[in-house]
């Protein structure tokens, strides 16, 4: 039975345990969390000794797996048998580990929890473990979410901490991270750590917390991009040689593609109204200024031929084409071709 994660957390709080979980998906987040509250919350300190097994998918097989979950608990109710990395497991969907398996999910043992953590990519479920998974297990699959979903998650996860940001703060996060939700909740528990008392986000938080200069960063390069400054782009561009920890190649041209996608989006429509714009390309109005600046200054025959500037670029900082140029003259490169 497939479920997302706000009933499997539901159920999980309230008690109502499956036999089995099968967690799997690309956004490995969510599928770490409820691995995470089962491990500690479903048995007790004393229970877990005896009772709750941890193992490595590339350690085990479908067998060994088996014949932890076919055990009785000891002086509890349940056991927990939790399997992480699982997707690493050799056996899982070839016809030895499926000969094993099926026949277990057909009729589990109600007494033990029998947790799949299957990270970074998605089970086959038209496969035939895939579909006694699906037939018979609790299913969650987590998927990435778009660019355009992480404020409104960033905005939810700060209000569950019992505080708010600021809607430039929380697009600015946005932005720098991305959409790995593990970093931006690290991000922005390392913000909240700060404040004893509930404090409204703020961008300065943010560039002070998080370690975003205010003046060299990834939205300040941007910037200049969208307005052809090349002297400025390379003098963040500098920066960020000076700095490559705080500012890695790939998410920067990962940005710099986002913002030639958008000016695309916005040679395709005919309405320019800021309000249609603020809601095609999931930005603030505040921010709308700069991206019809932006496509004024590249036509739509630019911005596509830049874009294959960008692609060659995300080749050759993954290696592919390179030669010996370092990440910094990739990027000042990348400049050049498309502000020239």
């Amino acid at each position: 039975m497939a479920v997302n994660f706000q009933e499997v957390q539901s159920q999980l709080n309230a008690k109502k345990y499956a036999p089995v979980y099968f967690l799997h998906g690309d956004e490995p987040f969510y599928i770490d969390k409820i691995s995470q509250y089962i491990e500690a919350n479903v048995l007790s300190d004393a229970e877990k000794g005896f009772n709750q097994t941890v193992l490595y998918g590339r350690d085990v097989d479908v067998a060994t797996i088996l014949n932890c979950a076919r055990r009785f608990p000891m002086m509890s109710e349940k056991q927990v048998v939790i399997v992480k990395e699982a997707q690493d497991i050799s056996n899982l969907t070839k016809a030895d580990g499926e000969k094993l398996l099926v026949p277990y999910l057909e009729n589990p043992l109600p007494s033990t929890l029998l947790v799949f953590a299957y990270k970074h990519k998605k089970l086959d479920l038209r496969t035939k473990v895939g579909k006694a998974f699906d037939k018979k297990a609790l299913v969650m699959e987590s998927k990435k979410l778009y660019d355009n979903q992480v404020p409104a998650w960033v905005t939810q996860y700060i209000r569950e901490k019992g505080t708010s940001i600021d809607e430039k703060a929380c697009f600015l996060l946005s932005e720098y991270v991305g959409n790995n939700l593990e970093r931006l909740a690290h991000e922005i528990d390392k913000i909240l750590i700060n404040f004893e008392q509930p404090t409204k986000i703020s961008t300065t938080h943010v560039q002070k917390y998080v370690g975003i200069s205010k003046d060299y960063n990834v939205f300040e390069l941007q910037k200049a991009i969208s307005m052809r400054n090349m002297p400025q782009a390379i003098k963040i561009a500098q920066y960020f040689e000076a700095n490559p920890k705080s500012n890695p190649l790939i998410p920067v041209i990962s940005n710099i593609f986002t913002l030639f996608t958008k000016i695309l989006l916005i040679h395709k429509e005919s309405n320019k109204s800021e309000a249609h714009i603020s809601s095609l390309l999931g930005v603030h109005k505040f921010f709308v200024g700069e991206y019809l600046s932006a496509a004024r200054n590249y036509n739509m025959e630019t911005a596509l031929i830049n874009i294959g500037h960008i692609r060659e670029a995300d080749l050759k900082s993954k290696g592919i084409y390179s030669g010996s140029m370092v990440d910094s003259q990739i990027l000042k490169e990348l400049l050049i071709k498309t502000m020239g």
